[in-house]
């Protein structure tokens, strides 16, 4: 079968494709054809192995490999169709098709992957194709976990600061849904996309600093690391919440200060990514209140400039890999 493989860190050349062997399921296993994966921000950084965040990196690259990756085929959030499974699995069917996250596990970026049972993986919206569902997952995901724990009321408001991302695109969508007033900040180049989306004021950070406007918010969703954690803070309304999808080490301590001491309170704890969180996710899809915004689709002989596109900010909307060329005129 072919793969894309990277056997060491670097930019995006470091990425080949190669014919591997396909792999065998195990007796708690589900083989999958990938017809697509999403290229995220996560993968040109681990490719690279340049975080903007910096505390975790030695841990995460003692479990991803010091010199070289441990695994050389990256690719977490895919959609797929399940094509041979292990003898003590059960709950999954031959020509299903599936969408889900493989963690740190990877390894979409190839034509099959096995993933053990267990893994989050929810059969695929009815009303979306594979490229559509791979590139609302990682978004979806995270933007269901931030918002569930802001607990926005109707009429409140809400900012998203780099709305223009993975996560940013779905949060817009569901805050609106929830009944907020939303605000984003990205380049101006994604202002178009972000008010088809739901997005009713948009500033472009490039000429505007969102906390020096004077404007206050009910909440404030940040996937910008390195924002200004005080000037944040100062922009929310009484009884607001910060939720910090990139936190430093040292904001983590000050939001346990201000969440303790303060009326406003901030979260940054990670999503979890379950199968309860997918299944909600997918319900929002098939009631038309959540949808993905596609940039462009790849095959994968086309990865590099894939990377560089996501890499370099490029996109508006979400860059997927095509293993099997489905969807690629979409």
């Amino acid at each position: 079968m072919k793969a894309v493989v990277y056997n060491r860190y670097g930019p995006p050349e470091v990425l080949k494709l190669k014919t591997v062997d396909r792999p065998m399921p195990g007796n708690k296993e589900v083989l999958i054809k990938v017809h697509a994966v999403e290229v995220t921000k996560a993968d040109c950084e681990l490719r690279s192995f340049r975080f903007p965040v910096k505390w975790f990196s030695w841990p995460l690259r003692l479990a991803m490999g010091i010199r070289r990756p441990r695994r050389p085929v990256l690719g977490g959030y895919f959609a797929g169709e399940v094509v041979d499974m292990g003898k003590d699995v059960s709950g999954y069917a031959k020509g299903e098709y599936i969408f889900g996250c493989a963690k740190l596990r990877m390894g979409a970026y190839a034509e099959y992957m096995c993933l053990p049972d267990h893994y989050t993986m929810v059969p695929l919206p009815h009303n979306m194709s594979f490229a559509q569902a791979a590139a609302v997952l990682l978004g979806g995901l995270n933007a269901l976990h931030f918002l569930t724990k802001a607990k926005i009321q109707p009429g409140e408001r809400v900012l998203i600061n780099g709305a223009g991302g993975s996560i940013g695109i779905a949060a817009v969508q569901i805050a609106k849904d929830q009944g907020a007033e939303v605000t984003v900040v990205d380049h101006n180049s994604k202002e178009k996309m972000l008010r088809s989306i739901g997005a009713g004021h948009f500033i472009d950070y490039e000429n505007a600093d969102f906390t020096r406007g004077g404007q206050k918010y009910d909440v404030i969703l940040s996937m910008v690391a390195g924002s200004s954690y005080s000037g944040i803070i100062n922009t929310l309304r009484s009884n607001g919440r910060y939720l910090m999808a990139n936190p430093r080490l040292s904001d983590m301590f000050r939001a346990m200060i201000t969440t303790f001491f303060t009326d406003k309170s901030v979260t940054f704890a990670f999503a979890p990514e379950k199968r309860k969180e997918l299944l909600k996710l997918k319900e929002m899809i098939e009631a038309g209140r959540l949808t993905s915004v596609l940039d462009k689709i790849y095959c994968l002989d086309q990865i590099v400039e894939a990377h560089h596109r996501v890499e370099k900010e490029l996109r508006i909307g979400s860059v997927v890999l095509s293993p099997t060329g489905i969807d690629t005129n979409l």
